[in-house]
């Protein structure tokens, strides 16, 4: 055996109780850190626009249950029945050969009128 040989194994090897940081860890801990810093604002920018989303669809949905509502008073309209009805509480119209009476205080409106 050579004197380096020797002298290498005769050296006591030190065991160390927690892991050394090398330069290739403390590289990669880097990139991760600032890829995972990176990634915030896209992250707000999707939670933000499913929300947003929602929003949307929630607004949707009651915009349809509106326009249904809004069908369905059209074609109730388009009613003769309704109509007469119609004109004679909100404007007051009476039929051919029928009287009307004018009271002094006026007459009572409907609130659908």
């Amino acid at each position: 055996m050579s004197a380096t040989t020797r002298s290498r194994s005769a050296r006591p090897r030190l065991e160390r109780d927690r892991p050394r940081l090398t330069g290739r860890a403390a590289a990669l801990l880097v990139a991760v850190t600032i890829l995972g810093v990176m990634a915030i604002v896209p992250i707000g920018r999707y939670l933000d626009q499913s929300a947003a989303i929602a929003d949307i669809e929630r607004r949707t949905a009651e915009l349809g249950s509106q326009n249904a509502e809004l069908r369905a008073e059209i074609s109730r309209l388009h009613d003769p029945t309704e109509l007469e009805k119609r004109a004679r509480e909100c404007l007051g119209m009476v039929g051919p050969g029928e009287v009307a009476f004018v009271t002094p205080w006026g007459r009572l409106v409907s609130p659908d009128c």
